[in-house]
C-alpha cells in the first residue's frame, strides 16, 4: 500500500489565499498549484494564529498559540523550553530539516542559563526553531544608518550570486530586488514606484528558483523518513520580479479594491490607527496599487512555475509516491484593501491562507480533488505531521488537531467551533504614535463561519463582522445594540479559549488520570479513621507491625 514516508512542507511568505486560480482568482492562473489541489484536499477556511511573520511561524512550528509560546512579534525569541515540530518528529523517528526562511530568533539568554552551546547539536536545534539546517535564508538584507536589519539575511544566496558574477557588496539588493535604468543606476525595489521594473537578474538566478533548486538538492538521495520545510521568501516585499514575469500583468488584471468610504469614516479608533500608518496611506493610492499588484502577481506566477519544476522532479525521482506535500502561507497581504497595506490586522485578506495537502497514501484516495470548509488553524500542521509517522501526537503540548482524519475521509470537519488569531503591536510605531501602553497594545480575533469578533485591550469596544451577509468585512457591527447577544456569545468563546490549560506541558492527560489514584498505592492515607474503612491492600505496610516502647527515648548505657 502507498504510504507517506516523508513530508515536504512548503510555505510561501505573504501569499494571499485568494491569489491562486484554484481559490478563484480570475486572471492569475496557477496550474501547478491547482494540480496539487486536484490530487489532495484544498482547505478553504485555514487561519493563521498571528498576522505577522515571526509569531505566525512560531505558532506553526510549535503547534501552539502565541499566548502559549510567547514569541509575539518579529525578533522576540522563542522561549528555550518550547518544543517544536522538529522535536516532536524526531521523537517519532523522522528527521526535520529547513531549506529557507523561519524568522526565528534564538533565546540566547535562556540558552546561556542552561549551558546550551550554540555550536552543539542540541544548541543548534534550539537556536533554529527545532530544525536541522540545510540552508537558512530569511531572505532580507536591508541596510540603514544603524546597520543591517539581519546581517545573516541572504547569506548563502549572496555568496552564490557573487560566485556567479553578480558583483556587489549586497547582490540581494542590487540585482535580485532592484531594477536598472539606462545609465546603470540601481532602481531599488524598496521604493514602490520601481515595482514595475524588471529585476536586474536572470530569472533562473532569482530567489524563488534558487530555493527550489536547494530543495531539490536536499531531497536528492535523502534517506527516509524526513520532513523538509521548504520555506520561500516571496511574494513578500520588496515587490519586484524578473522578466518574463515583470511584464505579464497590468492594471487590467488588478481586482477591484475591497474598501468603502463609510468603513473609513466610521472606523474604530484602533482600526483607524492602522489605516493611518504610512504603509496604509500609501497603499490606499491607486497609482501604488497599479505599480505593486502586477509585480506581486508576477512573483506568484513565478512561484507556481517553480512548483511545476519541483513537482515534475518529484514525479521523475519517485518522491511523489511516498511524500506528503503541504502548501500554505504564513499570512496574507492587504494590498490596499480596507485602506491598509501589509498584513497586521484581522481581515481575511491577512489572516486567511491557502492550505493544500496531498497525501500519497491509499487511504486518501477518497478525498482527492476535494475541498473542505472546516475551521482549520495552522497549529494543526504539527500534530498532523506526527500523526503521519504513526505515533500519537503529544496533545498536552500541541494545541491544534490532526487533519489526517479529514484527509482520509473518516471525518469532514474539525472538532473546534471557532478559530483564534492574536496580535501584539506593543513594539510597533503604531503604539508609539498613539501613546498606547505595552499591555494595552494587544488584540484578539475569534471567528467562526458566521461571525468574526475583534477584541482590543485598553477599554475599547469590540469590532464585529457578519461573514455570511458581509463577506468583504466592510460593516463593523461592534457598537450595534441589536448584536449585543452575538457579541456576548463570541466573547464566551474567547473567554473559554483563555481558560484552557496551555502551560501544563510536562504531564499528559493519561498521566494525570493515572496520578488520581497513584498516591493511594504509595502509602498516602488521608481521611481514613479506621484501617477497615479503606481497602486493606493499601495499608499492608501499616498493619501487623511491632516496635519497642520508645516514649522515654532510647535507653542510655
Amino acid at each position: 500500500m502507498a504510504k507517506a514516508k516523508n513530508i515536504l512542507f512548503i510555505m510561501f511568505d505573504q501569499l494571499r489565499w485568494d491569489y491562486l486560480s484554484c481559490y478563484g482568482h480570475e486572471h492569475l492562473h496557477t496550474p501547478n498549484i491547482d494540480w496539487l489541489a486536484s490530487r489532495g484536499v484544498r482547505f478553504t477556511r485555514a487561519y493563521i494564529q498571528s498576522p505577522i511573520c515571526g509569531s505566525s511561524r512560531m505558532s506553526t512550528y510549535t503547534g501552539r498559540y502565541v499566548h502559549s509560546h510567547g514569541a509575539s512579534w518579529n525578533g522576540i525569541p522563542l522561549k528555550v523550553g518550547e518544543m517544536t515540530m522538529g522535536d516532536h518528529l524526531r521523537k517519532a523517528g523522522m528527521d526535520c530539516w529547513l531549506v529557507g526562511k523561519t524568522h526565528m530568533r534564538a533565546d540566547e539568554e535562556g540558552m546561556a542559563r542552561l549551558g546550551l552551546a550554540p555550536d552543539s547539536i542540541i544548541g543548534a536545534r534550539v537556536a533554529e526553531c527545532g530544525f536541522d539546517v540545510f540552508e537558512r535564508d530569511d531572505g532580507m538584507l536591508p541596510e540603514g544608518p544603524d546597520g543591517s536589519y539581519d546581517p545573516d539575511g541572504a547569506k548563502e544566496y549572496n555568496k552564490w550570486l557573487t560566485a556567479k558574477g553578480y558583483e556587489s557588496d549586497n547582490p540581494w539588493h542590487d540585482f535580485a530586488n532592484s531594477g536598472l535604468d539606462a545609465d546603470g543606476n540601481v532602481l531599488s525595489g524598496w521604493f514602490l514606484k520601481n515595482s514595475p521594473e524588471p529585476a536586474n537578474i536572470a530569472e533562473e538566478d532569482s530567489e524563488t528558483p534558487y530555493l527550489t533548486g536547494r530543495g531539490i538538492e536536499f531531497m536528492t538521495d535523502r534517506a527516509a523518513p524526513w520532513c523538509c520545510h521548504l520555506s520561500y521568501i516571496k511574494p513578500h516585499w520588496p515587490y519586484i520580479v524578473p522578466e518574463p514575469y515583470a511584464s505579464m500583468y497590468g492594471s487590467e488584471h488588478i481586482r477591484p479594491v475591497v474598501r468603502s468610504d463609510a468603513e473609513r469614516q466610521n472606523a474604530h479608533p484602533i482600526f483607524k490607527a492602522f489605516m493611518d500608518t504610512k504603509v496604509g496611506e500609501t497603499f490606499s493610492r491607486r497609482d501604488v496599487r497599479e505599480a505593486v499588484i502586477p509585480a506581486y502577481m508576477g512573483l506568484i506566477k513565478q512561484a507556481d512555475d517553480q512548483m511545476g519544476r519541483l513537482f515534475e522532479w518529484m514525479k521523475q525521482s519517485g518522491q511523489m509516491e511516498d511524500t506528503m506535500i503541504v502548501l500554505t502561507s504564513d499570512h496574507g497581504d492587504f494590498l490596499g484593501d480596507h485602506w491598509m497595506g501589509e498584513k497586521t490586522f484581522f481581515h481575511d485578506s491577512s489572516t486567511r491562507v491557502p492550505l493544500i495537502i496531498y497525501d500519497p497514501s491509499d487511504e486518501a484516495d477518497a478525498t482527492r480533488g476535494t475541498t473542505c470548509d472546516a475551521l482549520v488553524e495552522c497549529i494543526d500542521l504539527a500534530p498532523t505531521f506526527v500523526d503521519v509517522t504513526g505515533e500519537k501526537p503529544a496533545m498536552h503540548i500541541l494545541e491544534g488537531e490532526s487533519l489526517l482524519p479529514i484527509l482520509h475521509g473518516t471525518r469532514d470537519d474539525t472538532l473546534r467551533d471557532y478559530v483564534i488569531c492574536e496580535y501584539d503591536f506593543s513594539a510597533t510605531p503604531i503604539a508609539h504614535l498613539n501613546n498606547i501602553g505595552v499591555r494595552e497594545a494587544v488584540m484578539f480575533m475569534v471567528a467562526n463561519k458566521k461571525w468574526k469578533l475583534i477584541h482590543f485591550e485598553g477599554g475599547h469596544r469590540p469590532m464585529l463582522f457578519d461573514l455570511e451577509k458581509d463577506p468583504d468585512e466592510l460593516t463593523d457591527l461592534g457598537d450595534s445594540e441589536d448584536h449585543a447577544k452575538v457579541i456576548a456569545t463570541m466573547y464566551d468563546k474567547l473567554f473559554a479559549w483563555t481558560r484552557r490549560q496551555s502551560q501544563r506541558t510536562t504531564r499528559s492527560e493519561e498521566q494525570l488520570i493515572e496520578m488520581r489514584t497513584k498516591t493511594r498505592r504509595r502509602g498516602v492515607v488521608i481521611g481514613v479513621y479506621d484501617e477497615n474503612d479503606t481497602p486493606l491492600e493499601l495499608t499492608t505496610k501499616y498493619r501487623g507491625r511491632k516496635a519497642p516502647d520508645m516514649k522515654s527515648g532510647p535507653k542510655r548505657p
